[in-house]
Formats: structure tokens, C-alpha cells, sequence
């Protein structure tokens, strides 16, 4: 096993003669037995990082370290990592048993040990009746293991993982995603893992690191980015259904601060230990922020009153979503399953108002998150 770490790491690739920076200032370290997940949206900068880890891209500028070993100039099979790709890069005229062997036949290993390796990763993914089968002969999922059987033999220190599920079904996904996670507390190997679904990412990862546009953004547990989001981008990408955003203004009421929507009525008091820092900033526009979880339909306390008009009800089984309207303003709540409205009812929702998340309009900076971490919350 061992740690990854990347500093300050840029790569820029030429495109008509025009720099394009795929990744610009990466700073990044993977613990040694961690599950990090690198999440964001296509093009955000995730599988450029990944492959310059494992060597088949070069870094522009930047140190890459596995362990304390510096592996710029290091070839892929010098680094000792191994990565399952997107397509499953399989050889169609080899068979099951032949793809798994062939890192370790092209390295001459002997075959006894070579064999040893097969039977545990066969056993470890339950492939056995797969061997003697070519790759067209396997669906979707099952190309998918002897994908991860074929980098899994290597023994390596750090395993890679560039969208491994991308191509399978709902049924097979969830099967699969249960499956890496029992593969990777079972080895107590480094795992970094790319992906744009944020439920894979939520689900697997020990840490998961969120990059837009090239940029790392923020790197927290699942918990820290649903709560202490670092800006609007994070907050909007981790959480189903999404956030809600309201445009407010910074008005006075009777003295004190209220932020007021600017397309309806929803008021939000600020409360008082945020009060000084947030008039001290100097701007009047804002976002509120409220996760669709966080409503209730009790007044406990301490809450800002939510009240509309159904928009629409949705029925989803194990839980219902509520849409409703604030005059111009949209929200969504979740309730429980037994729960239900009809569309045109008035209701009334109470968002506690620490969970209420503000954001700078101009910097989309998470201004409450800030504060809140300040005072140890």
C-alpha cells in the first residue's frame, strides 16, 4: 500500500495551437489505504489527474509522489499501480483466463506464481466459470470484473478506477458499486476512483474531491461537503435532489439584517453571531441556500417558516417530493412516504436555520459555511 500525493500539479494540452490547461494547480493527497474519489462533471480535469498518476500522461509542471517516491519520470509499470479502465480495454482473441495473466506474463513471471495470483482473484470475484469464455461472450458486468481481476493481479500499491460503471445498467451498478467497496475493504488498498455520479462517489468513498473546470474545489468526507460546502458549485453538485438557491438582497427590518428574496416572499433573519461578519462584508446581494432533507412541517424553533403553493407532488415509494412556489421562488422538500399533497394546497415548511445555507451572490463563496467552521460547529 501507499499514499499518493500531487503538488502543485498543472497539465496543459495544445489544442489548434491554443493552450488548453486541463488541470491547473492540483494539490491533492491520497492517504495510504484511503478510498478517494475524484468527482466533477466531464471535462472538469478528473481523468487527466488519474492518468498522469498512473503515468500514460505526462505532468506540465508539478510533483507526483507515490509513497516517497517521485514518479514523474517514472513509466507506468515502474510506479506499481494499476487501473481499470472506462471500456474495459479487454483482448478480444484472448480468453478470460489469458487477459487476467497477461500483465504478469508480459513481466515473465513464473507461472506457478502467476497461477497462485488467478486462483485468489478468480475467488475474490467469483469469476471462476468465467475462464475459458472470450470477452464477446460476456455482458456488460461480467467484462467489467475481469477488468478489475486483470488490475487486481498485479498486487499493486495504488488502484485506479476510471468510471468503471459508466456502461452498466441500474441493477448491475448497484451490484458492482457493492462489490468494489467489499474489494477494497478486503485488500486495504489505496483506491482512487473517477467519477461524475455523485451517488457512486457518495457511496464508496472514505474522502471524495470535487474539481470544475480544472480546479479542485473542496475534499471532505460525505458529510462535510453536504454541510460545510465551500461555494455554490459544491453545494450544488453533492445532493439528491439539489439544493435550493433563492437570489436575496440585505434589507433592515426593525434593525435587523433579513435577507429577501427577490423574486417572492421568503424572508430569512440572520442570526445574531453571524450578523456583524455578514454586514461587515459590505455587499447587499445574496444566495439562500436550503437542501430539499431539511424542511419539516414542524415548528420546533429557531426555523424559518416556508409558506406556498403545491406545485408539484411526486411519489417516489420510500420517500415524496414537494414542489412548491414562494411567489416567484421554487422550492423542493422531501417527506416521508406518508405524506401527500395536492397540487394548488398551501403549505407550511420550517427550515431550521442552522442548516440554512448563504452565499456571497458576486464570489458564490459559502459564507455560513465559513463561519460556521470558524466557531467550531
Amino acid at each position: 500500500m501507499a499514499s499518493v500525493t500531487l503538488k502543485n500539479v498543472y497539465k496543459t494540452y495544445i489544442s489548434k495551437k491554443e493552450e488548453v490547461k486541463a488541470v491547473r494547480d492540483l494539490n491533492l493527497e491520497v492517504r495510504d489505504g484511503e478510498f478517494m474519489c475524484l468527482l466533477g462533471p466531464s471535462g472538469c480535469g478528473k481523468t487527466s489527474s488519474m492518468r498522469m498518476i498512473v503515468g500514460l500522461e505526462d505532468v506540465t509542471s508539478g510533483e507526483i509522489y507515490i509513497g516517497d517516491r517521485l514518479v514523474n519520470d517514472l513509466s507506468p509499470q515502474d510506479r506499481n499501480v494499476a487501473m481499470s479502465f472506462e471500456t474495459y480495454a479487454l483482448y478480444t482473441h484472448l480468453s478470460v483466463r489469458e487477459n487476467i495473466l497477461f500483465p504478469l506474463r508480459a513481466k515473465g513471471m513464473p507461472e506457478i506464481e502467476c497461477e497462485k495470483r488467478l486462483k485468489r482473484v478468480v475467488d475474490m470475484l467469483e469469476i471462476e466459470d468465467l475462464l475459458d469464455r472470450g470477452p464477446s461472450q460476456l455482458s456488460g458486468g461480467q467484462q467489467q470484473r475481469i477488468s478489475l481481476a486483470r488490475a487486481l493481479i498485479r498486487e499493486p500499491e495504488v488502484f485506479l478506477l476510471d468510471e468503471p460503471l459508466s456502461h452498466l445498467d441500474v441493477t448491475l451498478r448497484t451490484s458492482t458499486r457493492a462489490q468494489i467497496k467489499h474489494l477494497h475493504d478486503e485488500l486495504k488498498t489505496t483506491f482512487i476512483y473517477v467519477t461524475h455520479d455523485q451517488l457512486e462517489a457518495i457511496s464508496l468513498a472514505d474522502r471524495i474531491a470535487v474539481m470544475n473546470f480544472a480546479v479542485l474545489h473542496q475534499i471532505g468526507t460525505r458529510e462535510e461537503l453536504l454541510d460545510y460546502p465551500v461555494n455554490r458549485f459544491v453545494a450544488d453538485f453533492i445532493g439528491e435532489p439539489a439544493i435550493n438557491f433563492v437570489e436575496c438582497t440585505l434589507i433592515q427590518d426593525n434593525g435587523h439584517p433579513v435577507l429577501k428574496s427577490n423574486h417572492g416572499s421568503l424572508e430569512y433573519s440572520i442570526p445574531d453571531k453571524w450578523r456583524t461578519r455578514i454586514l461587515n462584508r459590505g455587499g447587499k446581494h445574496f444566495i439562500v441556500g436550503i437542501r430539499p432533507h431539511d424542511p419539516h412541517t414542524d415548528d420546533i424553533g429557531d426555523t424559518t417558516k416556508l409558506t406556498g403553493v403545491v406545485d408539484v407532488f411526486e411519489f417516489l415509494g420510500e420517500e415524496n417530493h414537494v414542489t412548491f412556489k414562494i411567489d416567484g421562488d421554487t422550492l423542493t422538500v422531501v417527506v416521508s412516504p406518508y405524506q401527500f399533497y395536492k397540487v394548488g394546497d398551501t403549505v407550511d415548511f420550517f427550515v431550521p436555520d442552522n442548516r440554512v445555507h448563504i452565499f456571497d451572490a458576486e464570489t458564490e463563496e459559502c459564507i455560513s459555511t465559513t463561519y460556521k467552521l470558524e466557531d467550531g460547529e
